[in-house]
């Protein structure tokens, strides 16, 4: 302090200019505070503005959307619908597609009538054809409305829907096969005639099921079919482009010794059909049918063959060396670890055929098989097989076997027409499935009470072993029969098409589709046993809330 206080004394201008200098900074000092002080301040209103001016778009938004942008609205699928047809005959085909690309499956038939329901104004004459002709129907799904009907031939013979690619468009499409011999190509979306081309097929010709497609041989760009016609104990091989419905090269006939079936197997790179007659299996690769029908070789990597298989093929006669003896009545391919397994069904037994080294997996002794072999879960992700066998008049045995071990899981013993339709299965959410069985239950004791079983539908599910529902009693005459997810993993339903055959006087044709679970809140609750381990209504109400689960 002296020393401060001397030079103050010594020097007192310089000190009143230090002091001038401090007020100075300070003064300085304070403005830049001020000024920052202030551009905080402005920042801190942009920043509140910008607050404030975000969340009145995001407002303006969530309103737009809310109530000015109308949401697309999900179709409101009826639980039951009916569509009749009088005066007509219906035929033994049904196939499940989104037609109008709503996300809920639609339903494509055909019937023989005179004209349509009246919701088109297409008529047989608009296509050359004589009247009474046959329609190929879509209707909704959703409603039972129809989407389009389209007159394809003088009969049908046999169709088939879901075909990719058809037509210059390269549309997904139907593929008609009429009589006389004819192939019409449908859109699949509004039913529009893609290209028809006449054919001879011979006389007292059978069209072996399903038609296959086939990839591109031709290098148009779409797809192709191969069409196979038995006549006698020949089979004709017909290639088609799908483009325009043309013949590719020529006709080739297989002599198969016997009245032939044949089913199609893509061993990864190569396609091969097999056929097989009552004691014999023939296989003839997809180069093999179109070396033949048009004399050249085709450098498709999909055309090559398998050397494995081809060890196993006679090259004269084409027979196919499989472990399996009997007159065989079906082959059935069976998905398996890294390719198709082949289930061969004799009048005695069933056997499960690795087609990589054509070693048996297992056999299971059934008899008297009456249906294609069906495929459903009756464990969490354990592929099985269902069977039905004739045991007796009017009586069957339901078996479902274990895809990988041939054991047999649950079995049922029901009184049957022969004319009832096979089971159906659909995938459940607890990856087992359900299983849709016709026929008639009788307590064990009175199972021949009755000489002209009922016709009533059943549905089993594996968490109860122990119980069957009864869905309905059918008295109509049943063209064919579905059962399906008409949306994506929701809305099971089954399809009935009743009424009078092709080969019957016409009368009332109906078509019917309805939701599963209106039937199982109905439903009567039969114990299989006497052991009753839940109540009846808790039990309707545990499968009336079943999820379901669509299965890649």
């Amino acid at each position: 302090m002296d020393n401060k206080d001397s030079e103050a004394e010594i020097h007192p201008l310089k000190t009143e200019d230090v002091k001038a200098q401090e007020n100075h900074e300070n003064f300085v000092e304070r403005r830049i505070i001020s000024k920052q002080s202030s551009q905080l301040s402005r920042l801190s209103r942009w920043r509140t503005a910008a607050f404030f001016i975000s969340l009145f778009l995001c407002l303006i938004i969530v309103f737009a959307f809310s109530f000015i942008i109308p949401c697309p609205e999900r179709p409101v699928s009826e639980r039951t619908w009916f569509r009749n047809y009088e005066n007509a005959v219906a035929y033994q085909f049904l196939a499940i597609e989104d037609v109008n690309k709503d996300k809920v499956q639609d339903v494509i038939f055909a019937f023989r009538a005179s004209n349509g329901s009246g919701s088109s104004n297409n008529t047989c004459l608009d296509e050359g054809l004589p009247s009474p002709c046959a329609f190929v129907a879509a209707v909704s799904g959703t409603n039972g409305t129809v989407l389009w009907e389209s007159p394809a031939a003088e009969e049908v013979e046999w169709m088939e829907c879901g075909i990719r690619q058809l037509g210059e468009a390269s549309v997904p499409g139907c593929l008609v096969v009429g009589k006389p011999a004819s192939l019409t190509a449908l859109g699949q979306q509004k039913g529009e005639v893609q290209w028809r081309q006449s054919n001879d097929f011979g006389a007292n010709y059978t069209v072996l099921t399903p038609v296959s497609v086939i990839p591109d041989v031709d290098s148009d760009g779409v797809q192709d079919l191969i069409i196979f016609i038995a006549t006698g104990d020949k089979i004709k091989t017909f290639i088609h482009s799908g483009r325009n419905g043309e013949e590719i090269g020529s006709t080739e006939s297989l002599d198969m010794g016997g009245k032939a079936h044949y089913i199609s197997l893509n061993l990864g790179s190569s396609y091969y059909f097999l056929f097989y007659t009552a004691n014999s299996v023939y296989a003839y690769s997809l180069k093999d049918l179109y070396s033949a029908a048009t004399g050249m070789e085709n450098k498709l990597p999909s055309l090559e063959q398998d050397p494995q298989w081809e060890k196993n093929i006679d090259p004269t006669t084409h027979r196919f060396s499989l472990p399996s003896s009997g007159d065989i009545r079906y082959l059935a391919k069976i998905p398996g670890a890294s390719r198709e397994n082949i289930l061969v069904v004799n009048s005695e037994t069933a056997m499960l055929i690795n087609p990589q080294n054509l070693q048996t997996l297992w056999t299971l002794n059934v008899s008297h098989v009456m249906s294609e072999p069906l495929l459903g879960y009756y464990k969490p992700d354990v592929l099985g097989v269902v069977l039905e066998s004739e045991i007796g008049p009017n009586r069957k045995k339901v078996m479902i076997v274990e895809g990988g071990s041939g054991a047999v899981q649950w079995d049922l013993k029901l009184n049957s027409k022969a004319e009832s339709p096979g089971p159906a299965t659909l995938s459940t959410a607890d990856h087992r499935s359900t299983f849709l069985i016709w026929g008639e239950y009788k307590v064990a004791g009175n199972e021949t009470g009755s000489t002209a079983p009922q016709q009533k539908l059943y549905l089993f599910h594996p968490s109860y072993t122990n119980v069957l529902l009864e869905l309905r009693n059918n008295t109509d005459q049943i063209i064919a029969f579905s059962a399906t997810l008409f949306e994506r993993s929701r809305h099971a339903c089954y399809v009935l098409l009743t009424g009078p055959q092709p080969s019957e006087e016409p009368g009332l044709v109906s078509l019917m589709k309805r939701k599963l679970k209106e039937d199982v809140s109905e439903s009567k609750v039969i114990w299989l046993s006497q052991v009753a381990v839940d109540s009846e209504q808790y039990i309707r109400d545990r499968l009336y809330r079943m999820r379901f689960h669509s299965r890649v």
